[in-house]
């Protein structure tokens, strides 16, 4: 397991991103982004791109992003999703409007990504956030575990939006 990214991350309109220089040109679509999934939290419907919701509007979220030789055992979480990632080309983690990014050091291939929140609806409280990539082949998005409010409210959203058929990450 190799840890690259840990620490605060400065969160805008509640969103941070993961985009593979290989992937579509990043326009920051939700609705295209969330198109035909079960999971309203990891965004994986736009080839190379993962739009990654979180409970803060703005403001710091504790951050770790792990890349993993094999599927991980489950960190726990409040809120727990998994999707599939297509990296054609170096992948990043950014946030709102390009500010920040760190390099997520994957080779190009198909993985699948755990994304784990706690603390999604306390507000000013702390808010922490577990993203886990392994290689895989690509399959369709699921909720593994949903607690809070906000991951319910997000989970419902996407549900309701059609389904796309090119373009994705997905099988």
């Amino acid at each position: 397991m190799r840890t690259v990214v840990h620490g605060d991350v400065h969160v805008h309109y509640g969103q941070i991103y993961v985009h593979s220089a290989g992937g579509e040109p990043f326009e920051g679509d939700l609705h295209a982004c969330f198109a035909g999934q079960r999971n309203g939290l990891c965004g994986a419907a736009v080839a190379g791109t993962l739009f990654l919701l979180t409970g803060r509007h703005t403001g710091e979220v504790e951050f770790t992003a792990e890349v993993h030789e094999t599927a991980p055992p489950d960190a726990g979480g409040e809120d727990v999703v998994e999707a599939s990632f297509r990296a054609a080309g170096p992948a990043r983690l950014v946030t709102w409007a390009g500010e920040e990014w760190w390099d997520l050091e994957l080779p190009p291939g198909d993985y699948r990504v755990r994304y784990s929140a706690t603390g999604m609806d306390d507000g000013d409280g702390p808010e922490s956030s577990l993203l886990q990539f392994w290689p895989a082949p690509p399959a369709p998005d699921a909720v593994v575990r949903q607690t809070s409010a906000a991951a319910a409210y997000w989970h419902g959203f996407a549900r309701k939006l059609p389904a796309v058929t090119s373009r994705t990450n997905r099988p």
